[in-house]
């Protein structure tokens, strides 16, 4: 699998990602969303081009904080958002039961909000409960269906269910929101090319993803060259799309 499958929450140490003014910045090692953004009604932020580019790690739930907006919703009761920060911090501090007990609180003092469905879908993810992933990232894009972040950890969640159709669904509902939102553009790649066996489709979407991210990505580059020398599905028997092969450079999504 190749390295693309990259969100607005993850976590590979202790390593901080922010998705700054709604950035998202890969490789980092915990998860989190502002409150405010994912409210009902708050605006989706606008995408970095580089984001995904920084990192070619292994496929991880990446970390990611939104930047406050104003929500529809009103204000935000002090409370509430220290609840929220404190569940934030310990997830970043790597406590992830602790934080898990905080944001799962939250869904029942405060239950309009997404952020705290959220961030348990990638906790969830992270530690491979994918049914309680998929369940909380559901809730999560249903109560704010403007957070491009949480669509595209839906869709890493449906892709490691095996529900390649759904997983394709979410990172359209992504780039429909964000079209220069790198990290789902160069996720769907990596679905078309290895899950569903539309070669065609997944070069036009790493071009696409180079095309957002000035600094390059000589990885991305050497799977573009890999899609075009191989073989026609009729030379050669080719292994299942759904087994996902790996080879040399084979791509990973990003979080």
């Amino acid at each position: 699998m190749r390295s693309a499958e990259r969100l607005s929450l993850n976590a590979a140490g202790a390593v901080l990602c922010a998705l700054a003014g709604a950035a998202l910045l890969s490789g980092c090692g915990s998860v989190g969303m502002r409150l405010r953004d994912a409210l009902p009604g708050a605006s989706a932020p606008a995408s970095a081009p580089a984001q995904a580019a920084s990192a070619a790690t292994p496929e991880v739930a990446a970390s990611a904080v939104a930047a406050p907006t104003a929500a529809s919703t009103g204000p935000i009761a002090p409370a509430t958002q220290r609840a929220y920060d404190d569940a934030l911090a310990l997830m970043r501090a790597g406590h992830a039961a602790d934080a898990e007990r905080g944001f799962r609180a939250l869904t029942q003092s405060d239950p309009k909000l997404a952020g705290p469905h959220a961030n348990l879908g990638l906790l969830a993810r992270q530690a491979n409960h994918l049914p309680e992933a998929v369940a909380e990232l559901e809730k999560a894009t249903a109560l704010a269906p403007g957070m491009a972040v949480a669509w595209n950890q839906l869709g890493l969640a449906y892709r490691q269910s095996g529900e390649f159709t759904k997983a394709r669904d979410a990172y359209d509902h992504a780039l429909a929101i964000d079209p220069n939102y790198a990290t789902a553009v160069l996720n769907l790649g990596v679905l078309d090319d290895l899950y569903l066996g539309d070669s065609a489709r997944a070069l036009e979407l790493y071009a696409r993803y180079l095309a957002l991210t000035p600094a390059g990505d000589p990885v991305v580059t050497k799977w573009i060259a890999d899609v075009k020398n191989r073989k026609p599905a009729g030379a050669a028997p080719a292994a299942p799309a759904a087994s996902a092969p790996a080879r040399a450079a084979s791509p990973k999504e990003k979080s």
